[in-house]
């Protein structure tokens, strides 16, 4: 199902689970919805927000509105209700108004930074197997359908939780019965701890505990994200503007392609509320491809940036920009990413570039004991112009024999590495300025691995676009110990590898290879059309598992020597047909 903000299309999924024959549940009983202690609540003032949402969302003699003042959440978060009152209540609202209901919400009733720092990679659309560690039932109570980064996106009072909770069993009564579903023993039950809640209870879950599995989860989530805590107390109190005009130096890295480096321009954006445009400039530096890039962009709650790619006047927003403004005001973390899953990204932090020099990176990742000459590119930003080589300090056993050439964002040296330096990361230090672990000293290289370690593409490109996985090899060490696998091991970089397929093997006559896709000489992993195949027996779709194989030869290995080999899996699977995403947030 699709959802429109007053005609912008906007995506909004709807969990079609199996019926069960079940009472329906009720609300909560014995306190009206929202009677939450006289200490709680926040007071909603902004008038948008209240002509938007008033008529259903009532306000009492404090300001504050029914559902509204007893919950806080990220900008998606509040995006997603919004999608949810137009899919299901029929609410209309113009575009403009629902971005300053997002945003007027998402500083109001947002998430202090210590709260939303644990759930970034839920915005920055990160593909992790993320478990919540909080509590064991509650994690495998919601993660059957989505993402538990979305739950802890949020905190409310504990009536809210009961509420949303029942929500959930009122539209998708399905998951009462469900296996290690909401309730044991099937259907029934009211949707609250005081309706039909004892109803089913059966013989508890064998560790005294009678609740049904819906009540614990919404008694730990009560407790573990409550309404108003110490460091919303904190933040809410102390949240500003945030200054972020001037120069900013980038460092990145994209799976893939390496390392990126350059130099963004933040100016403020006076027809916007805490709006911000870039215009910036990056280099690969395995490959010296230069990119610019534009775009726009909108703090949340003081420290929450989402920004768009704006490189014309009709640009949609490709890129899409989520980051994280540390409290010094010094340096912004996130990702960009692109591509119909979001699966393209660019790991990004930026610090903010005043008169004094900043190292951010290298261009090489390791260093090899015993060689001489290797040439290192040092990225930053106002480098000194006359550099000598005792200026710049790689460490003990590590010494600079040449500068090659010096420009104010680059510095291209020789180094010498004794055959006696320890081996381990290495931080580079050059006027004043020091870049932790830019390097990693080895002896030699014992294997590689393949990452993402288990990978996943989807088919497309009849009915849905595909997704595509990017692959890369990574060099390792054992380390001082030795043995691999062990915490000591070192992380070399990405090497050039030849990429081939290989059968993974899970029943007889397996031919997945056949029909999964295609892996280019770079890792970039192309997944087949969607739909029945009718060349394929029983005309099957192109779903498959096949193994992503990288080979690589060291440089100076003896030209008889295999290759070294890493393998990573990679799962070829359907479409999404549920979409999930946030439209608004940053425009």
């Amino acid at each position: 199902m699709r959802a429109r903000i007053a005609g912008i299309a906007g995506g909004i999924a709807i969990a079609v689970l199996p019926l069960v024959a079940a009472q329906p549940p009720q609300p909560p009983q014995g306190r009206r919805p929202n009677a939450a202690a006289a200490d709680e609540g926040i007071p909603i003032t902004d008038p948008d927000v209240r002509l938007a949402c008033g008529s259903c969302h009532v306000a009492d003699d404090k300001g504050r509105m029914t559902r509204i003042s007893y919950r806080r959440a990220t900008p998606e978060n509040w995006e997603l209700t919004i999608r949810r009152m137009i899919s299901l209540n029929h609410v209309t609202i113009a575009p403009e108004v629902a971005r300053k209901v997002i945003k007027s919400l998402s500083d109001s009733n947002g998430l202090a930074p210590e709260e939303a720092r644990p759930t970034m990679f839920e915005a920055e659309r990160r593909l992790v197997d993320y478990t919540y560690a909080g509590d064991k039932d509650t994690h495998d109570l919601c993660n059957k359908c989505h993402s538990m980064g979305r739950v802890i996106s949020e905190r409310r009072t504990k009536e809210e939780w009961a509420g949303l909770l029942s929500m959930h069993r009122y539209f998708y009564p399905g998951i009462d019965g469900a296996s290690g579903g909401f309730r044991r023993g099937g259907g029934g039950g009211g949707g609250g701890r005081g309706g039909n809640a004892a109803q089913g209870r059966g013989a508890g879950d064998g560790r005294g505990d009678n609740r049904q599995p819906y009540e614990r989860a919404q008694d730990h989530l009560a407790s573990a994200f409550p309404l108003m805590s110490p460091e919303w107390a904190s933040w809410s109190a102390a949240m500003r503007t945030p200054k972020l005009a001037g120069r900013w130096a980038i460092a990145g890295y994209q799976r893939g392609k390496g390392p990126i480096f350059g130099e963004l321009q933040i100016t403020e954006r006076s027809d916007t509320p805490d709006g911000f445009a870039t215009d910036g400039k990056f280099t690969y530096a395995r490959t010296g491809d230069s990119v610019s890039r534009k775009s726009r962009a909108i703090v949340y709650t003081g420290f929450q940036w989402r920004g768009r790619s704006a490189d014309g006047a009709d640009d949609p927003g490709t890129w899409r920009e989520v980051a994280f403004i540390e409290r010094s005001g010094q340096e912004i973390k996130g990702r960009w990413f692109t591509g119909p899953y979001d699966e393209t990204g660019i790991d990004v932090t930026l610090r903010r570039v005043s008169a004094d020099a900043v190292v951010t990176g290298t261009d090489v990742a390791s260093l090899k004991t015993a060689s001489s000459g290797q040439r290192v590119r040092i990225f930053g930003a106002n480098l000194p112009a006359r550099v000598a080589p005792a200026d710049v300090d790689f460490g003990q056993g590590v010494k600079v024999a040449r500068i090659a050439s010096t420009t104010p964002d680059v510095l291209t040296v020789e180094v010498d590495v004794a055959s006696d330096a320890r081996i381990g990361p290495r931080d580079v230090s050059l006027a004043g300025s020091t870049k932790s672990a830019a390097v990693v000293v080895y002896s030699k290289i014992d294997g590689i691995k393949v990452e993402p370690q288990a990978g996943m593409a989807r088919l497309g490109g009849a009915a849905f676009p595909k997704r595509v996985e990017q692959f890369e090899a990574r060099a390792f060490s054992n380390g001082p110990d030795g043995k691999p696998n062990t915490a000591d091991d070192l992380d070399l970089g990405i090497v050039n590898a030849f990429w081939s397929l290989e059968e993974y093997t899970a029943t007889f006559h397996d031919d997945d290879i056949r029909f999964v896709g295609q892996l280019n000489e770079a890792g970039l992993f192309t997944p087949n059309i969607d739909g029945p195949n009718p060349n394929r027996s029983g005309n099957r779709n192109n779903v498959g598992d096949v193994w992503v194989v990288g080979a690589y030869v060291p440089p100076g290995s003896d030209p008889s020597a295999k290759p070294i080999r890493g393998r990573a899996h990679l799962l070829v699977t359907v479409p999404l047909y549920m979409d999930w995403d946030y439209r608004e947030v940053g425009r």
